[in-house]
């Protein structure tokens, strides 16, 4: 059977944050725009109809009081109590690890542009998929401690780049951008002009085309999803 897939959209406004994942989660989904309060029903009911969870990206940070935030916090927390299979990007990935009890902090500048990431170990996520990877970042907070019990996937001269913990993933990257988000995100941007044509040089069609291969970690999720369905005892 093919998985249902719950997006909670973090994004702020109208964004390309529910088109990219649609676009690269071959399953059927179903989008929650969490910052207008929207979340999927609670992962304890047992006539839910979602096999695993995608968190977007966002323009706030995780730290930041809004009660959208403290709201998505709960019940990222109770998904993780009931084992089920989180994918977190970018903002998703560092709240997660907020939640789990990771410590996020202000690394001061940014990280953006089209980068290069190297794996660490082996993980069914990036089965497949060649290290060092390529994708495009956008962000200027950093998980600067993994929750206790984590397991650092990947890494760049920036700090964690992926980690898992239980069925649920981060990465800090975005395996869903194309280059019309890439080229998006520049022009939003307000970054001083050496950062912004530093970022710019990035975007060629070798870096476009590495970061394809890169977005199969989508693929590569929803098989774990299947297997982890597949477990005894899963009743959904």
């Amino acid at each position: 059977m093919e998985p249902h897939i719950a997006i909670v959209d973090a994004s702020i406004g109208d964004t390309p944050a529910e088109r990219n994942l649609t676009r690269e989660i071959d399953a059927e989904t179903r989008t929650y725009k969490a910052s207008e309060g929207e979340r999927p029903p609670a992962p304890e009911q047992r006539d839910r109809a979602y096999d695993a969870v995608v968190i977007s990206g966002s323009q706030t940070s995780v730290y930041d009081d809004h009660d959208w935030i403290h709201e998505l916090t709960a019940w990222v927390r109770t998904a993780q109590r009931a084992d089920v299979p989180m994918l977190g990007i970018c903002w998703g990935h560092q709240l997660l690890a907020q939640a789990f009890g990771g410590r996020i902090v202000d690394m001061g500048a940014y990280e953006i542009g089209y980068r290069s990431i190297e794996q660490r170990g082996d993980d069914p996520l990036f089965a497949g998929i060649d290290s060092p990877m390529t994708a495009f970042e956008t962000h200027s907070d950093r998980v600067a401690e993994l929750p206790a019990g984590a397991v650092e996937l990947a890494r760049n001269e920036y700090g964690v780049q992926a980690f898992r913990l239980g069925a649920s993933y981060g990465l800090q990257f975005h395996p869903e951008y194309d280059r019309q988000t890439a080229e998006w995100i520049l022009d939003s941007k307000d970054l001083d002009e050496e950062t912004d044509a530093d970022a710019a040089a990035t975007v060629t069609d070798d870096a476009v085309a590495a970061a394809t291969e890169t977005a199969g970690v989508f693929d590569t999720f929803l098989d774990i999803v299947a297997d982890h369905s597949r477990q005894p005892g899963r009743s959904w």
